[in-house]
C-alpha cells in the first residue's frame, strides 16, 4: 500500500459505517497511522472515538485522498463540507452507490480527478471485491492509489467504461444478498426435510461458503466443479434437473433477478 503520501499529506474519509470503518480498519492494519486521517461522520461508532483519528475536525488544505462513504440519499448534504477541496491534487474516490462521475464533477469541478468504485459487504471480512473506473482526470497513478486503498478489503478490478458499472452492480454489488438468500433457502429446505432449524442452517451456512472457496481455489471452472461432484441418476444430479430445468429453473431466475437489478442501478445512476 503506497503510505508515504498518504500519510503526508493525510486521508479524508467521509462517512464511517460499516464499509468506511471495514476499510479503515484494514488501512491502519497495514500501517496506516491514525494521524494522518481524518473521518467526517455526524454518529460515530465507539469504536471509531477510539480509534485515534480526527474526528469531525478541521480538514487539511490538500490531503491526498476523499473517500465518500456516504448513503447516496445523504450525498447532497455531505458533499457540500468538502467541496473546496475540489480543483487540485486531491483525489476523490466515491463507493456510493448509483451516484455517477458526472455528479461528482458536477460538485468539486470536472478538474478533479475523480473514481467511481463498487465494493460489496464481504468487505467487512477482507472478502470484497471492488470494481473501479476513474474520469478524464485520474491518473494511471490515482487508479494505482486507489486500487491500492481498496484492496485492503479485497480483490479489485478496472472497468473498461462506467457504463459497466450497474451489471457490476447487479452481480457483485447487490450479489452478496442473493447469496445470503440461497442460504436461507436451503436452510428452510433442510428444515423441510426433519433437520433441525440450527443444524440445517450450520449446514447451509458452510456448504455455501466452503463452495464459494473451492470455486475460487480451483483451477476448474464452476461448471466442471458441478460435474465433479454429479453422479450419473445419483442425489445430486435428481436436485439439478430441478435447477437446471430450461423453462423454471436457476438460470432464468437468476438472469430475471439480475436484470431487475442493474435496471434499478440506472434509474438511480439517472437520479
Amino acid at each position: 500500500m503506497e503510505l508515504d503520501t498518504v500519510a503526508r499529506r493525510g486521508l479524508v474519509l467521509l462517512g464511517c459505517g460499516k464499509m468506511g470503518s471495514a476499510m479503515l480498519a484494514g488501512w491502519m492494519d497495514r500501517g496506516l497511522t491514525p494521524e494522518s486521517v481524518w473521518v467526517i461522520d455526524p454518529k460515530p461508532s465507539d469504536w471509531l472515538r477510539a480509534s485515534g483519528v480526527h474526528l469531525n475536525s478541521d480538514l487539511p488544505s490538500d490531503p491526498a485522498i476523499v473517500l465518500i462513504a456516504v448513503k447516496p440519499q445523504m450525498m447532497g448534504d455531505a458533499l457540500p463540507s468538502i467541496a473546496a477541496l475540489g480543483g487540485g491534487r486531491t483525489l476523490f474516490v466515491s463507493v456510493a452507490a448509483g451516484t455517477p462521475i458526472a455528479a461528482f464533477e458536477a460538485a468539486f469541478g470536472d478538474d478533479s480527478p475523480i473514481i467511481r468504485a463498487m465494493p460489496n459487504t464481504p468487505a467487512a471480512v477482507g472478502r470484497g471485491i471492488t470494481a473501479i473506473i476513474g474520469n478524464s482526470e485520474a491518473s494511471e497513478a490515482d487508479l494505482d492509489l486507489a486500487e491500492s486503498l481498496l484492496s485492503a478489503v479485497g480483490q479489485v478490478v478496472r472497468l473498461q467504461d462506467e457504463a459497466q458499472m450497474d451489471a457490476v452492480t447487479a452481480v457483485s454489488g447487490s450479489g452478496p444478498a442473493y447469496v445470503f438468500h440461497l442460504i436461507e433457502t436451503l436452510a428452510a429446505a433442510g428444515e423441510g426435510q426433519g433437520l433441525p432449524a440450527d443444524l440445517s442452517m450450520q449446514l447451509a451456512k458452510a456448504t455455501v461458503a466452503g463452495a464459494g472457496a473451492l470455486a475460487e481455489a480451483a483451477e476448474a471452472d464452476p461448471g466442471q466443479l458441478r460435474v465433479n461432484v454429479t453422479s450419473p441418476n445419483g442425489t445430486t444430479q435428481a436436485a439439478l434437473d430441478v435447477l437446471m430445468d430450461q423453462d423454471t429453473g436457476l438460470s432464468d431466475l437468476v438472469q430475471r433477478a439480475v436484470d431487475a437489478a442493474a435496471h434499478r442501478s440506472r434509474e438511480l445512476s439517472r437520479g
